[in-house]
């Protein structure tokens, strides 16, 4: 056991393997991300997320798109380990007993990240109890709030049971852990041998702890009136530590979060401008998302940037010699890709896709504000495009909340504009999106498709996935295509920065079609393979967990890299980013 860690990182859900269903999403994966690059770099961190025994949950969906969600089935066992330590939390005024699972995350190099999976199934605790680690954002508020218990005062308490008692830094990825900092308050006042909170104290808390937020709108945020916290937790003098943090009879965990975190951060630099309007009086810095370079390039690329770019998992910034891959090569790669994507596609639907046709791809979570049924809006002229410029086929899939009946509706208009379409343009929309069908789907389809409501989009890193496979975006210019976007070069802007007009984005989104990605497909081979290969140098070398870690060492865990034994990559990470300010990179 690694006793020596010294930055703790919790998340509600975390992504360790593709059979680990512990995830819904976005964070989870970025989460996952995080871990493996922590691994790859050697960061002294330990991983502390909840266990969900039934799952987040499998998608079915009927022939008019109807959603249904199933228990996923899984054999915990299989991929995780019991510790065999116990921690205690109370709830309700009922003593619960936790334990862990533990997931090593190792790297090539033998270096571990353990990931601790909190577990509440336990013959001691009530059946009601027992329940609490079952099901990935279930249940009620009761039950929500339940879950944020076990997994911030639950997990500092696990983190101490295991051993882990250098930890320097807390990183709280979203609000959901933000009741670590309450349990850390404890700590201090205990060790003073006091009950009442002072300065001192919120100042010592305040240096351990780190904030990432990833949601753009107020509601996203959760907050629980202050009776059920009392009813949950028993009374707690933390909520007056400033009014913000309990008002208007709730308790706000993204203000717990932000008051007590001496670095807060958005996830894009659009993100962080957002977040600071919401937050007026707390500083609010950018860190970029990333996503985990060896995890997302598929298998033909894997072995293409092996010939081209040696070293390129252990120093991603190098991805910028993609300049250099032969127009051919790059070519024959990515169709390998696609050919598996296109087989997939056909046995799953029996649609008829042609691996010679402009292949669009749409990958996340169905809701409202991403807009996935943007591209039917006028189903015609999406027609005449593809009849009258160049063949389109387009491939869809993500999961709606179980509760998100909008979310729900719009997979449905996806169905119903793709029976319209018929024959002119194939149309699938693929179940149960996870992270094997998300990694064959970014790095096979021809333009990877983003439409959200700006600025909805906190982030995004499924095109970042896509621009590391040669995959280029056509995208709404919100979350981190604002700074990715180098229109023509790495692919193309949807609209104008901050215009969110449904039918102008839309006619935004079909005059792009007809005037430059499908044209340059078809007609400018060179071009478009061009366009592929600045994806991967100017997007893939940049947008990855590595670099994104950097910045949390330098920014928020205020580490050495050469705690890391990486160097040689930090100094060419910090070249970069000095280039990148000057406009050098193109």
């Amino acid at each position: 056991m690694n006793s020596q860690s010294r930055v703790a990182y919790l998340s509600m859900e975390i992504a360790v393997d593709p059979n680990v269903p512990t995830y819904s999403g976005g964070l989870g994966i970025l989460a996952g991300d995080t871990v493996r690059s922590a691994a790859d770099m050697q960061l002294p961190l330990v991983a502390v997320t909840l266990l969900a025994r039934r799952g987040y949950f499998f998608q079915r969906l009927d022939a008019v798109g109807r959603q249904t969600e199933e228990v996923v089935h899984w054999q915990l066992d299989d991929f995780l380990v019991p510790t065999g330590v116990t921690s205690r939390v109370t709830i309700e005024g009922k003593e619960v007993a936790v334990t862990a699972w533990k997931y090593d995350v190792t790297s090539t190099g033998g270096f571990t990240v353990p990931v601790y999976f909190l577990d509440t199934d336990l013959p001691e605790n009530a059946s009601e109890h027992r329940q609490l680690t079952g099901q990935l954002y279930g249940g009620d508020k009761r039950y929500r709030l339940s879950q944020e218990v076990i997994l911030g005062i639950g997990g500092v308490r696990m983190l101490r049971a295991l051993g882990h008692d250098s930890i320097q830094r807390f990183h709280m990825n979203e609000g959901h852990a933000s009741l670590l900092t309450i349990e850390l308050l404890r700590e201090v006042r205990e060790r003073q041998g006091r009950t009442e909170i002072t300065d001192d104290d919120i100042k010592i808390v305040r240096e351990r702890c780190v904030f990432t937020t990833h949601t753009p709108v107020v509601a996203g945020h959760d907050a629980f009136d202050l009776q059920l916290v009392e009813d949950v937790l028993g009374h707690r003098d933390e909520c007056g530590i400033t009014d913000a943090i309990c008002h208007a009879g709730q308790l706000n965990m993204t203000y717990l979060a932000l008051a007590l975190s001496h670095y807060v951060n958005g996830v894009a630099k659009k993100h962080s401008e957002v977040s600071q309007q919401m937050f007026a009086q707390y500083q609010v810095d950018a860190i970029t998302n990333g996503v985990h370079a060896a995890t997302w390039v598929s298998r033909p690329m894997a072995e293409l940037f092996d010939r081209y770019i040696r070293g390129w998992r252990e120093d991603n910034f190098s991805l910028r010699y993609a300049l250099g891959i032969a127009d051919n090569d790059l070519w024959l790669a990515h169709q390998d890709a696609k050919r598996t994507l296109i087989d997939f596609v056909n046995r799953q639907s029996n649609a008829g896709f042609d691996a010679d046709v402009l292949t669009l791809g749409f990958g996340r979570r169905a809701t409202s504000y991403k807009r996935a049924a943007l591209i039917f809006e006028d189903i015609e002229r999406l027609r005449r495009i593809s009849t009258d410029i160049g063949r389109l086929q387009i491939v869809f899939a993500g999961k709606a909340h179980a509760r998100d009946e909008p979310g729900k509706a719009v997979i449905q208009q996806i169905f119903e504009a793709a029976k319209r379409l018929g024959n002119d343009i194939a149309v699938v929309y693929l179940p149960n999106y996870e992270q094997h069908l998300a990694a064959m789907l970014t790095s096979a389809v021809d333009v990877w498709l983003n439409t959200p409501e700006p600025p909805m989009e906190a982030s995004g890193t499924s095109g970042m996935k896509a621009a590391l496979n040669g995959v280029p975006s056509l995208s709404v210019l919100d979350g981190w295509w604002i700074e990715g976007c180098m229109e023509g070069l790495t692919g193309w802007a949807i609209g104008q920065r901050d215009q969110h007009v449904y039918g102008a984005n839309a006619d935004s989104l079909y005059q792009k079609l007809e005037d430059a990605v499908v044209p340059m497909f078809y007609n400018n081979r060179v071009g478009f393979i061009d366009v592929m290969r600045h994806a991967i140098a100017v997007n893939g070398s940049f947008f990855n967990t590595q670099r994104m870690l950097y910045e949390y060492m330098v920014k928020a865990y205020l580490i050495s890299p050469s705690v890391t034994g990486t160097d040689l990559a930090h100094n060419r990470f910090t070249t970069a980013m000095a280039k990148r300010a000057e406009g050098a990179i193109s």
